[in-house]
């Protein structure tokens, strides 16, 4: 009675790896998601001391003129800060492309996620089926050990019934 075998068994198996595989895959996009994240982290991090220089060399330039200093110290102040703009900008850009790789990294773990969800629906899908199949497979040997036994029951009794009659 133990040794029924799901038709379906080895294709079971290969959706079992599958969903192994789309773990590996989801895994491996989360780590890089995180990578990108990091990287986010530090070139924001880069922009803002950026940022405070700027704003440093800004309230320095305003200290300068607030004490009428002489004209070509404050002309190569405003160049610097045209200089320290630039840098800002470009770090601003980073920023900017490091967050679209970081948007494009969830979007790789959000259809990971979806995928792996997906596999794990259709091994639900195979196990649930299989349980029917054994379930259905137990009732029919049932049915036919019961019919074996009416059968071998039948015919021991008629033996008997026949020895009786040959003995009287």
């Amino acid at each position: 009675m133990n040794n029924l075998v799901y038709p379906l068994k080895q294709v079971l198996e290969v959706k079992h790896r599958r969903v192994e595989e789309a773990e590996k895959v989801l895994k491996e996009r989360q780590s890089l998601l995180k990578k990108e994240e990091l990287k986010l982290k530090e070139v924001e991090e880069v922009r803002d001391k950026v940022l405070h220089h700027q704003q440093d060399k800004l309230k320095q330039l305003r200290d300068e003129m607030s004490q009428m200093t002489t004209s070509p110290k404050i002309q190569q102040m405003k160049v610097y800060l045209k200089v320290v703009a630039e840098k800002l900008q470009v770090e601003e850009k980073k920023v900017n492309d490091q967050k679209e790789q970081v948007k494009i990294a969830q979007k790789n773990v959000d259809e990971a996620r979806k995928e792996l969800d997906r596999k794990r629906l259709e091994v639900d899908k195979l196990v649930t089926h299989q349980k029917d199949w054994e379930k259905e497979m137990r009732k029919e040997l049932e049915i036919l050990e019961e019919r074996e036994q009416d059968e071998l029951g039948g015919t021991m009794f008629l033996g008997k019934m026949q020895s009786r009659k040959l003995s009287k």
